[in-house]
Protein backbone atom coordinates (compact mmCIF):
# COMPACT_ATOMS: atom_id res chain seq x y z
CA UNK A 1 0.00 0.00 0.00
CA UNK A 2 1.02 3.43 -0.42
CA UNK A 3 -0.35 5.97 1.95
CA UNK A 4 0.83 9.35 1.02
CA UNK A 5 4.47 9.39 1.88
CA UNK A 6 4.44 12.45 3.93
CA UNK A 7 6.86 14.00 6.36
CA UNK A 8 5.42 16.12 9.14
CA UNK A 9 7.72 18.72 10.68
CA UNK A 10 10.17 17.86 11.73
CA UNK A 11 9.65 14.15 12.09
CA UNK A 12 9.28 11.77 9.16
CA UNK A 13 5.78 10.44 9.57
CA UNK A 14 4.56 8.33 6.68
CA UNK A 15 6.45 7.29 3.62
CA UNK A 16 4.25 6.73 0.12
CA UNK A 17 5.21 7.22 -1.28
CA UNK A 18 6.77 5.60 2.01
CA UNK A 19 4.50 3.29 4.02
CA UNK A 20 4.08 0.37 1.73
CA UNK A 21 2.28 -2.39 3.59
CA UNK A 22 -1.14 -3.58 2.55
CA UNK A 23 -3.95 -4.88 4.68
CA UNK A 24 -4.82 -8.07 2.85
CA UNK A 25 -7.91 -9.40 4.52
CA UNK A 26 -9.35 -12.68 3.33
CA UNK A 27 -12.64 -12.50 1.51
CA UNK A 28 -15.45 -12.33 4.04
CA UNK A 29 -18.51 -14.46 3.56
CA UNK A 30 -21.03 -11.71 4.26
CA UNK A 31 -20.10 -8.06 4.35
CA UNK A 32 -23.38 -6.69 3.04
CA UNK A 33 -25.33 -4.12 5.03
CA UNK A 34 -28.61 -4.99 6.71
CA UNK A 35 -30.88 -2.00 6.09
CA UNK A 36 -30.15 1.70 5.72
CA UNK A 37 -30.85 3.48 9.00
CA UNK A 38 -31.38 7.22 8.77
CA UNK A 39 -30.48 8.02 12.41
CA UNK A 40 -27.92 6.78 14.90
CA UNK A 41 -24.18 6.94 15.43
CA UNK A 42 -21.69 6.49 12.61
CA UNK A 43 -18.22 5.22 13.52
CA UNK A 44 -15.27 6.59 11.56
CA UNK A 45 -11.64 5.49 11.59
CA UNK A 46 -9.12 8.10 10.46
CA UNK A 47 -5.33 7.93 10.51
CA UNK A 48 -3.48 9.54 13.39
CA UNK A 49 -0.91 12.05 12.20
CA UNK A 50 2.26 13.31 13.81
CA UNK A 51 0.80 16.41 15.45
CA UNK A 52 -2.83 15.33 15.09
CA UNK A 53 -4.56 18.31 16.70
CA UNK A 54 -4.89 20.44 13.53
CA UNK A 55 -6.48 17.52 11.69
CA UNK A 56 -8.87 16.91 14.58
CA UNK A 57 -10.03 20.52 14.47
CA UNK A 58 -10.78 20.36 10.73
CA UNK A 59 -12.57 17.03 11.09
CA UNK A 60 -14.58 18.27 14.08
CA UNK A 61 -15.82 21.22 12.04
CA UNK A 62 -16.90 18.94 9.20
CA UNK A 63 -18.65 16.58 11.62
CA UNK A 64 -20.45 19.48 13.32
CA UNK A 65 -21.78 20.67 9.95
CA UNK A 66 -22.89 17.13 9.10
CA UNK A 67 -24.70 16.67 12.41
CA UNK A 68 -26.35 20.07 12.02
CA UNK A 69 -27.90 19.05 8.69
CA UNK A 70 -28.69 15.42 9.67
CA UNK A 71 -30.97 15.45 12.70
CA UNK A 72 -30.70 12.35 14.83
CA UNK A 73 -27.31 11.41 13.39
CA UNK A 74 -23.98 11.50 15.21
CA UNK A 75 -20.43 10.75 14.14
CA UNK A 76 -17.88 9.12 16.44
CA UNK A 77 -14.30 9.66 15.22
CA UNK A 78 -11.44 7.37 16.23
CA UNK A 79 -7.87 8.09 15.16
CA UNK A 80 -6.01 4.84 14.64
CA UNK A 81 -2.21 4.37 14.55
CA UNK A 82 -0.97 3.90 11.02
CA UNK A 83 1.37 1.05 11.94
CA UNK A 84 -1.51 -1.13 13.19
CA UNK A 85 -4.04 -0.17 10.52
CA UNK A 86 -3.63 -3.43 8.59
CA UNK A 87 -4.72 -5.57 11.52
CA UNK A 88 -7.57 -3.24 12.47
CA UNK A 89 -9.01 -3.06 8.97
CA UNK A 90 -8.58 -6.80 8.41
CA UNK A 91 -10.54 -7.46 11.62
CA UNK A 92 -13.24 -4.99 10.53
CA UNK A 93 -13.69 -6.75 7.20
CA UNK A 94 -13.94 -10.10 8.96
CA UNK A 95 -16.37 -8.92 11.65
CA UNK A 96 -18.87 -6.52 10.04
CA UNK A 97 -20.89 -6.17 13.25
CA UNK A 98 -18.04 -4.37 14.99
CA UNK A 99 -16.74 -2.55 11.91
CA UNK A 100 -16.85 1.23 11.46
CA UNK A 101 -19.04 2.89 8.83
CA UNK A 102 -16.20 4.79 7.16
CA UNK A 103 -12.42 4.45 7.00
CA UNK A 104 -9.49 6.49 5.77
CA UNK A 105 -7.16 4.38 3.66
CA UNK A 106 -4.07 4.75 1.51
CA UNK A 107 -4.98 5.09 -2.14
CA UNK A 108 -2.98 2.09 -3.34
CA UNK A 109 -5.07 -0.12 -1.07
CA UNK A 110 -8.27 0.45 -3.05
CA UNK A 111 -8.07 -2.62 -5.28
CA UNK A 112 -7.14 -4.91 -2.41
CA UNK A 113 -9.95 -3.68 -0.19
CA UNK A 114 -12.45 -4.04 -3.02
CA UNK A 115 -11.31 -7.62 -3.58
CA UNK A 116 -11.69 -8.30 0.14
CA UNK A 117 -15.31 -7.15 -0.13
CA UNK A 118 -14.86 -4.35 2.39
CA UNK A 119 -15.70 -1.18 0.49
CA UNK A 120 -19.10 -0.09 -0.80
CA UNK A 121 -19.62 0.87 -4.44
CA UNK A 122 -20.60 4.56 -4.35
CA UNK A 123 -20.44 5.18 -8.10
CA UNK A 124 -23.95 6.61 -8.42
CA UNK A 125 -23.60 8.97 -5.44
CA UNK A 126 -20.16 10.14 -6.60
CA UNK A 127 -21.42 10.82 -10.13
CA UNK A 128 -24.36 12.84 -8.79
CA UNK A 129 -22.19 14.86 -6.38
CA UNK A 130 -21.69 18.34 -7.85
CA UNK A 131 -18.27 18.90 -6.28
CA UNK A 132 -16.90 15.64 -7.65
CA UNK A 133 -16.79 17.02 -11.20
CA UNK A 134 -13.71 19.05 -10.21
CA UNK A 135 -11.81 16.04 -8.86
CA UNK A 136 -8.39 15.56 -10.40
CA UNK A 137 -8.60 12.59 -12.84
CA UNK A 138 -5.66 10.78 -11.22
CA UNK A 139 -7.23 11.20 -7.77
CA UNK A 140 -10.48 9.77 -9.09
CA UNK A 141 -8.54 6.86 -10.58
CA UNK A 142 -7.28 6.06 -7.07
CA UNK A 143 -10.85 5.29 -5.90
CA UNK A 144 -11.83 3.45 -9.08
CA UNK A 145 -11.65 -0.31 -9.67
CA UNK A 146 -13.22 -1.97 -12.69
CA UNK A 147 -14.98 1.26 -13.63
CA UNK A 148 -16.70 1.55 -10.23
CA UNK A 149 -16.01 4.15 -7.54
CA UNK A 150 -15.27 2.98 -4.00
CA UNK A 151 -14.81 6.16 -2.00
CA UNK A 152 -13.76 9.78 -2.34
CA UNK A 153 -10.19 11.18 -2.49
CA UNK A 154 -9.13 13.07 0.64
CA UNK A 155 -5.80 14.53 -0.46
CA UNK A 156 -3.06 13.91 -2.99
CA UNK A 157 0.71 14.07 -2.73
CA UNK A 158 3.38 14.28 -5.44
CA UNK A 159 7.12 14.77 -5.58
CA UNK A 160 9.31 17.39 -7.24
CA UNK A 161 12.97 18.43 -7.22
CA UNK A 162 14.33 20.27 -4.17
CA UNK A 163 17.66 21.99 -4.83
CA UNK A 164 20.13 24.16 -2.91
CA UNK A 165 20.02 27.69 -4.29
CA UNK A 166 23.27 28.65 -2.53
CA UNK A 167 25.19 25.70 -4.02
CA UNK A 168 23.83 26.33 -7.50
CA UNK A 169 24.73 30.03 -7.26
CA UNK A 170 28.21 29.23 -5.99
CA UNK A 171 28.85 26.86 -8.90
CA UNK A 172 27.13 29.10 -11.45
CA UNK A 173 24.63 26.48 -12.58
CA UNK A 174 20.90 26.53 -13.24
CA UNK A 175 18.23 24.00 -12.24
CA UNK A 176 18.29 21.09 -14.72
CA UNK A 177 15.73 21.14 -17.53
CA UNK A 178 15.98 17.50 -18.66
CA UNK A 179 16.65 14.14 -17.08
CA UNK A 180 20.06 13.87 -18.74
CA UNK A 181 20.95 17.33 -17.42
CA UNK A 182 19.74 16.34 -13.95
CA UNK A 183 22.14 13.38 -13.93
CA UNK A 184 25.09 15.38 -15.26
CA UNK A 185 24.38 18.24 -12.84
CA UNK A 186 24.31 15.84 -9.88
CA UNK A 187 27.67 14.39 -10.86
CA UNK A 188 29.16 17.83 -11.54
CA UNK A 189 28.16 19.04 -8.06
CA UNK A 190 29.56 15.96 -6.33
CA UNK A 191 32.85 16.35 -8.22
CA UNK A 192 33.14 20.01 -7.19
CA UNK A 193 31.86 19.40 -3.65
CA UNK A 194 32.60 15.76 -2.76
CA UNK A 195 31.21 16.19 0.74
CA UNK A 196 27.74 16.46 -0.82
CA UNK A 197 25.57 14.01 -2.70
CA UNK A 198 24.77 15.76 -5.96
CA UNK A 199 21.30 14.22 -5.89
CA UNK A 200 20.32 12.07 -2.92
CA UNK A 201 18.84 8.84 -4.26
CA UNK A 202 17.77 5.63 -2.56
CA UNK A 203 17.70 2.03 -3.67
CA UNK A 204 14.59 1.59 -1.52
CA UNK A 205 12.96 4.79 -2.80
CA UNK A 206 10.47 3.23 -5.23
CA UNK A 207 8.37 6.36 -5.64
CA UNK A 208 11.44 8.46 -6.37
CA UNK A 209 12.53 6.02 -9.07
CA UNK A 210 9.17 5.66 -10.83
CA UNK A 211 9.33 9.07 -12.58
CA UNK A 212 12.50 7.95 -14.38
CA UNK A 213 10.73 4.84 -15.69
CA UNK A 214 7.63 6.79 -16.74
CA UNK A 215 9.64 9.64 -18.29
CA UNK A 216 11.32 7.09 -20.54
CA UNK A 217 7.95 5.84 -21.73
CA UNK A 218 8.03 2.72 -19.59
CA UNK A 219 5.27 1.30 -17.41
CA UNK A 220 5.20 -0.83 -14.28
CA UNK A 221 2.59 -3.13 -15.80
CA UNK A 222 0.19 -3.34 -18.74
CA UNK A 223 -3.53 -3.99 -18.28
CA UNK A 224 -5.81 -5.94 -20.60
CA UNK A 225 -9.33 -6.97 -19.71
CA UNK A 226 -8.75 -6.32 -16.03
CA UNK A 227 -5.63 -8.50 -15.97
CA UNK A 228 -2.16 -7.05 -15.33
CA UNK A 229 1.18 -8.20 -16.71
CA UNK A 230 4.51 -6.76 -15.62
CA UNK A 231 6.16 -4.32 -18.04
CA UNK A 232 9.11 -3.39 -15.83
CA UNK A 233 11.43 -5.33 -18.16
CA UNK A 234 10.38 -3.58 -21.38
CA UNK A 235 13.05 -1.68 -23.31
CA UNK A 236 11.59 1.69 -22.31
CA UNK A 237 11.29 0.76 -18.65
CA UNK A 238 14.87 -0.51 -18.67
CA UNK A 239 16.03 2.82 -20.09
CA UNK A 240 14.46 4.57 -17.08
CA UNK A 241 15.94 2.03 -14.67
CA UNK A 242 19.37 2.62 -16.19
CA UNK A 243 18.96 6.38 -15.80
CA UNK A 244 17.99 6.11 -12.13
CA UNK A 245 20.63 3.56 -11.18
CA UNK A 246 23.35 5.60 -12.94
CA UNK A 247 23.02 8.02 -10.01
CA UNK A 248 24.46 5.44 -7.62
CA UNK A 249 28.21 5.23 -7.25
CA UNK A 250 31.23 7.32 -6.37
CA UNK A 251 30.28 9.97 -8.94
CA UNK A 252 27.14 11.00 -7.02
CA UNK A 253 25.66 8.85 -4.23
CA UNK A 254 27.87 5.89 -3.20
CA UNK A 255 26.00 2.60 -3.33
CA UNK A 256 27.34 1.52 0.05
CA UNK A 257 25.51 4.47 1.64
CA UNK A 258 22.61 5.03 -0.74
CA UNK A 259 21.44 1.55 -1.79
CA UNK A 260 19.41 1.07 1.39
CA UNK A 261 18.02 4.61 1.59
CA UNK A 262 14.29 5.20 1.24
CA UNK A 263 12.36 8.39 0.66
CA UNK A 264 12.65 9.71 4.20
CA UNK A 265 16.41 9.20 4.24
CA UNK A 266 16.93 11.10 0.98
CA UNK A 267 14.85 14.05 2.19
CA UNK A 268 16.64 13.98 5.53
CA UNK A 269 19.99 14.08 3.71
CA UNK A 270 18.85 17.19 1.86
CA UNK A 271 17.28 18.89 4.89
CA UNK A 272 20.41 18.31 6.96
CA UNK A 273 22.68 19.84 4.32
CA UNK A 274 24.28 16.64 3.02
CA UNK A 275 22.81 16.79 -0.49
CA UNK A 276 22.52 19.47 -3.16
CA UNK A 277 19.30 17.98 -4.57
CA UNK A 278 16.60 15.54 -3.55
CA UNK A 279 13.29 14.27 -4.86
CA UNK A 280 10.77 15.20 -2.19
CA UNK A 281 7.05 15.69 -1.85
CA UNK A 282 4.85 18.64 -1.06
CA UNK A 283 4.50 16.78 2.25
CA UNK A 284 8.29 17.10 2.76
CA UNK A 285 8.17 20.90 2.89
CA UNK A 286 7.76 21.20 6.66
CA UNK A 287 10.67 18.86 7.37
CA UNK A 288 12.95 20.74 4.99
CA UNK A 289 11.89 24.06 6.52
CA UNK A 290 12.86 22.68 9.93
CA UNK A 291 16.29 21.62 8.67
CA UNK A 292 19.67 23.24 8.14
CA UNK A 293 18.82 24.37 4.59
CA UNK A 294 15.95 26.67 5.54
CA UNK A 295 16.11 29.77 3.35
CA UNK A 296 18.68 28.17 1.04
CA UNK A 297 16.58 26.01 -1.26
CA UNK A 298 13.90 26.09 -3.94
CA UNK A 299 11.70 23.54 -5.69
CA UNK A 300 11.03 22.90 -9.38
CA UNK A 301 9.19 20.07 -11.12
CA UNK A 302 11.37 17.01 -11.71
CA UNK A 303 12.46 17.27 -15.35
CA UNK A 304 11.44 14.67 -17.90
CA UNK A 305 13.34 13.09 -20.78
CA UNK A 306 13.05 16.02 -23.18
CA UNK A 307 14.21 19.54 -22.31
CA UNK A 308 11.51 21.57 -20.61
CA UNK A 309 9.27 18.58 -19.93
CA UNK A 310 8.07 17.36 -16.52
CA UNK A 311 8.53 13.76 -15.46
CA UNK A 312 5.30 12.01 -14.49
CA UNK A 313 5.10 11.70 -10.71
CA UNK A 314 3.39 9.09 -8.61
CA UNK A 315 0.11 10.43 -7.23
CA UNK A 316 0.03 9.34 -3.62
CA UNK A 317 -2.60 10.25 -1.11
CA UNK A 318 -5.44 8.97 1.03
CA UNK A 319 -9.14 8.34 0.48
CA UNK A 320 -12.29 7.98 2.58
CA UNK A 321 -14.47 4.95 1.90
CA UNK A 322 -17.81 3.63 3.14
CA UNK A 323 -17.77 0.04 4.32
CA UNK A 324 -20.14 -2.33 2.57
CA UNK A 325 -21.22 -3.59 6.01
CA UNK A 326 -22.49 -0.16 7.16
CA UNK A 327 -26.14 -0.15 8.20
CA UNK A 328 -26.19 3.65 7.65
CA UNK A 329 -25.24 3.77 3.96
CA UNK A 330 -27.01 7.02 3.05
CA UNK A 331 -25.72 8.84 6.11
CA UNK A 332 -22.25 7.37 5.64
CA UNK A 333 -22.06 8.61 2.05
CA UNK A 334 -23.16 12.08 3.17
CA UNK A 335 -20.53 12.09 5.90
CA UNK A 336 -17.93 10.95 3.36
CA UNK A 337 -18.82 14.01 1.28
CA UNK A 338 -18.51 16.28 4.33
CA UNK A 339 -15.08 14.87 5.21
CA UNK A 340 -13.74 15.07 1.65
CA UNK A 341 -15.59 18.11 0.30
CA UNK A 342 -13.95 21.27 -1.02
CA UNK A 343 -14.33 23.25 2.18
CA UNK A 344 -12.78 20.51 4.31
CA UNK A 345 -9.91 19.91 1.88
CA UNK A 346 -8.99 23.59 1.83
CA UNK A 347 -9.00 23.63 5.62
CA UNK A 348 -6.86 20.47 5.69
CA UNK A 349 -4.33 22.21 3.46
CA UNK A 350 -4.23 25.22 5.77
CA UNK A 351 -3.88 22.99 8.83
CA UNK A 352 -1.68 20.14 7.56
CA UNK A 353 -0.37 21.09 4.12
CA UNK A 354 -2.24 18.24 2.39
CA UNK A 355 -2.79 19.03 -1.30
CA UNK A 356 -6.48 19.15 -2.30
CA UNK A 357 -7.77 16.70 -4.89
CA UNK A 358 -9.99 19.33 -6.54
CA UNK A 359 -8.31 21.26 -9.34
CA UNK A 360 -10.03 24.56 -8.49
CA UNK A 361 -9.25 24.33 -4.77
CA UNK A 362 -5.65 23.42 -5.56
CA UNK A 363 -5.34 26.56 -7.68
CA UNK A 364 -6.65 28.60 -4.76
CA UNK A 365 -4.17 27.19 -2.24
CA UNK A 366 -1.31 27.65 -4.70
CA UNK A 367 -2.01 31.37 -4.61
CA UNK A 368 -1.90 31.28 -0.80
CA UNK A 369 1.38 29.36 -0.56
CA UNK A 370 4.01 29.80 -3.31
CA UNK A 371 5.80 26.56 -2.34
CA UNK A 372 2.84 24.60 -3.71
CA UNK A 373 3.27 25.85 -7.30
CA UNK A 374 5.84 23.29 -8.57
CA UNK A 375 3.74 20.43 -7.17
CA UNK A 376 0.59 21.81 -8.78
CA UNK A 377 2.50 22.08 -12.08
CA UNK A 378 3.63 18.49 -11.70
CA UNK A 379 0.07 17.31 -11.18
CA UNK A 380 -1.09 19.40 -14.11
CA UNK A 381 1.51 17.80 -16.36
CA UNK A 382 0.00 14.38 -15.68
CA UNK A 383 0.70 12.26 -12.62
CA UNK A 384 0.55 8.45 -12.70
CA UNK A 385 -0.76 5.72 -10.44
CA UNK A 386 0.23 2.16 -9.59
CA UNK A 387 -1.63 -0.82 -11.17
CA UNK A 388 -5.18 -1.01 -9.80
CA UNK A 389 -4.70 -4.64 -8.84
CA UNK A 390 -4.89 -6.22 -5.39
CA UNK A 391 -1.58 -7.81 -6.35
CA UNK A 392 0.16 -4.45 -6.00
CA UNK A 393 0.04 -4.78 -2.21
CA UNK A 394 2.09 -7.98 -2.39
CA UNK A 395 4.49 -6.42 -4.89
CA UNK A 396 4.98 -3.42 -2.64
CA UNK A 397 5.27 -5.25 0.68
CA UNK A 398 7.59 -7.88 -0.86
CA UNK A 399 9.97 -5.07 -1.90
CA UNK A 400 10.22 -6.43 -5.42
CA UNK A 401 11.21 -3.12 -7.01
CA UNK A 402 13.64 -2.00 -4.27
CA UNK A 403 15.30 -5.43 -4.50
CA UNK A 404 15.67 -4.94 -8.26
CA UNK A 405 17.29 -1.52 -7.84
CA UNK A 406 19.60 -2.77 -5.10
CA UNK A 407 20.70 -5.77 -7.15
CA UNK A 408 21.67 -3.42 -9.96
CA UNK A 409 23.49 -0.78 -7.94
CA UNK A 410 25.39 -3.44 -5.97
CA UNK A 411 26.57 -5.03 -9.21
CA UNK A 412 24.99 -8.41 -8.44
CA UNK A 413 22.84 -8.28 -11.59
CA UNK A 414 22.67 -6.21 -14.73
CA UNK A 415 19.53 -4.24 -15.64
CA UNK A 416 18.20 -6.90 -18.02
CA UNK A 417 18.47 -9.81 -15.58
CA UNK A 418 17.27 -7.84 -12.56
CA UNK A 419 14.24 -6.45 -14.39
CA UNK A 420 13.38 -9.89 -15.84
CA UNK A 421 13.48 -11.40 -12.35
CA UNK A 422 11.36 -8.56 -10.95
CA UNK A 423 8.83 -9.01 -13.77
CA UNK A 424 8.47 -12.73 -12.96
CA UNK A 425 7.80 -11.92 -9.30
CA UNK A 426 5.30 -9.22 -10.24
CA UNK A 427 3.43 -11.56 -12.58
CA UNK A 428 3.24 -14.18 -9.82
CA UNK A 429 1.75 -11.56 -7.48
CA UNK A 430 -0.79 -10.46 -10.09
CA UNK A 431 -1.76 -14.10 -10.71
CA UNK A 432 -2.11 -14.83 -6.98
CA UNK A 433 -4.41 -11.82 -6.62
CA UNK A 434 -6.68 -13.10 -9.37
Amino acid sequence: MKLSARIAAPVAALVLAGLTATACAPQTSDTGAKGDEKTGTLRVWLFQEVGNKPKEQVVDAAVAEFEKTHKGAKAEIEYIPVDTRAQRIKAAFNDPKSAPDLIEYGNTDTAGYVKDGGLADVSEEFAAWDEAKDTDPTAKQSVTVGGKVYGAPLFVGVRALYYRTDIFKDLGIDPPKSQAELISTAKKIHKKKPELYGLAVGGAYTYGAMPFIWASGGELADESGGTYKAAINSDRARKGIEAYTSLFGDSNCPAAKCAAMGGNATVTAFASGKAAMAIGGDFSHAAVEAGAVKGKYAVVPLPGASEGSIAPAFAGGNNIGVLKSSSHRTLAVDLMKSLTGKQTQEKLFDAMGFLPTYTDVRATVAQKEPFVEPFVKTLGAGAKFVPASPGWGQIDSSLILPTMFQEIVSGRKDVARASDDAAKKMDAAFADAG
